[in-house]
């Protein structure tokens, strides 16, 4: 049951599912020998969750859980213990918790780490809370908001969890009468800093925060979810009913605060613009470039000096062209911080062919299945050095033949990635110095810090750039080959 849930939920490796299965193992001992029930919770693939993958409950006349819980999902608003254990690498303890069938727990969260000390799971222990009728609190004690109020401030209200310093998000919760009787720490601090009065225990809610009169009347909804703007604060309001007897209802308040997103988003759309206009700038200045050489070219120049002209058209054409991928990325809200280079190969390459002299070279485009995406500064490194590799084998590969191929593969294995360019033309006898070959070797060493060599083959030329995977260089999966 691990094994199946983490292949398909995770993204462990099956050494760290071993490790888990190992521990599960002894779990029903444990669990029978404290009179507990332990879990294994693991983070599902896009950590937006968890998942629970093992458990094991004790022999117990009243059971916290009357059916198996492997497989469900846990999120960080409900079990934040959980999660902070995951993050941190520490261990985090829950006073009062809610399990999945809304039972309250005394929960103990412990992080589990493989061979290289990375946190694979949590290890969870829960035990049932015995409940006292005679809690009290004496409020003169308490000096909010300098005080964190660490109980309910109502004993009627004995039932509700403590919520942890861990979130957040605001709860606050008030009786029938809409008086406060409950805040979490961030909660206290949100209704002093707002209502300027820390006299707040007891006290009307609406009287505090009077634009949250509206949010009351709206008496017919159970749950309620709104978007509010209170001077410079962006907030969103979830109001929850909470059935306290039968002619009385709790109201259940979670807020939380966007103002400091509100304005990073703010700031990075602001950025996102300019920046875009940037890109369109250095496009239309490459674009001017290209056309002051083509006017050169046209009005007439020696004609040894052609072909370097037409050389350093394909290289501005080459840098244009990770621009405009760019741009397009932008337009249709993709990633613009990232360049697909097997798609912008194929357009530096195709330009190449189609303006080269020979009309019936094939140009084949290997991906293996691959998908690599790069920074901006190493996409515009691999396409000038594509574009050198395969000019080179154009110009000089084919002498007076009509056809013949030109092959781009890219490999990806052991976090290296091999680019190949292959064609099946006359071969080197030997390698002369040139300006290309000085351009590749440079961008391929000081750029992608990686190496450049000429590869043995029975027919035509084979080179090969490598250099390793970095947090600039992303690998993903096709589903289908594309070539």
């Amino acid at each position: 049951m691990i094994e199946t849930i983490c292949v398909k939920e995770t993204n462990l490796s099956p050494s760290d599912i071993v490790q888990l299965t190992n521990i599960a193992q002894s779990m029903p001992l444990y669990a029978e020998l404290t009179q507990s029930y332990i879990f294994i919770d693991c983070m599902s693939k896009n950590a937006q969750h968890a998942i629970i993958v093992a458990e094991a409950f004790p022999e117990l006349d009243n059971p916290l859980y009357t059916k198996t819980i492997i497989g469900k999902s846990v999120f960080e608003s409900f079990e934040p213990g959980v999660f902070y254990s995951h993050r941190e690498g520490k261990r985090s303890i829950i006073k009062h918790a809610i399990n999945q069938e809304g039972r309250s727990v005394h929960q103990t969260v412990l992080p589990v780490k493989n061979a290289q000390n990375d946190i694979i799971a949590v290890l969870i222990q829960e035990k049932g809370i015995e409940h006292s009728d005679d809690i009290h609190l004496d409020e003169s004690n308490l000096p909010i908001p300098t005080q964190v109020i660490d109980t309910v401030l109502s004993k009627d209200n004995y039932s509700l969890p403590i919520v942890s310093d861990i979130l957040m998000e605001m709860f606050i919760l008030t009786n029938h009468q809409n008086q406060l009787i409950y805040a979490n720490p961030v909660g206290i601090k949100f209704i002093v800093e707002m209502s300027h009065t820390d006299q707040i225990s007891q006290t009307k809610l609406t009287d505090l925060l009077p634009f949250l009169k509206d949010v009351y009347e709206r008496n017919n909804d159970d749950v309620y979810v709104f978007e509010r703007t209170i001077g410079k604060k962006s907030l969103i309001i979830k109001k929850i009913k909470l059935r306290q007897s039968e002619n009385k209802l709790n109201t259940l308040l979670i807020i939380q605060d966007l103002t400091e997103l509100k304005m990073k988003e703010r700031e990075l759309s602001m950025k996102s613009t300019m920046i875009q206009e940037i890109h369109h700038r250095v496009k239309n200045n490459l674009q001017t470039i290209a056309s002051l050489l083509r006017l050169q070219m046209h009005q007439g120049i020696p004609e040894e000096s052609y072909s370097p002209f037409e050389d350093t058209l394909n290289r501005i054409f080459s840098i244009s062209a990770v621009y405009e991928l760019i741009l397009s990325n932008d337009e249709s809200d993709s990633d613009s911080e990232q360049v697909n280079i097997i798609e912008l190969t194929r357009k530096v390459c195709s330009k190449l062919v189609l303006n080269s002299p020979f009309h019936k070279i094939d140009l084949i485009i290997r991906t293996n299945n691959n998908i690599i995406c790069t920074s901006q500064k190493k996409a515009v490194s691999i396409s000038l050095i594509v574009n050198e590799l395969v000019q080179n084998a154009l110009k000089h590969a084919f002498n007076d033949r009509k056809e013949g191929e030109v092959i781009v593969e890219f490999i990806c294995k052991d976090r290296v990635i091999q680019i190949h360019v292959i064609d099946n033309g006359v071969g080197i006898d030997e390698l002369k110095p040139s300006l290309g070959l000085d351009i590749v070797r440079n961008l391929v060493e000081n750029d992608l810090y990686g190496e450049f060599t000429f590869e043995s083959a029975t027919f035509g030329t084979h080179a090969l750039i490598s250099f390793n995977l970095s947090p600039e260089v992303e690998v993903y999966r096709e589903t289908d080959s594309i070539s």
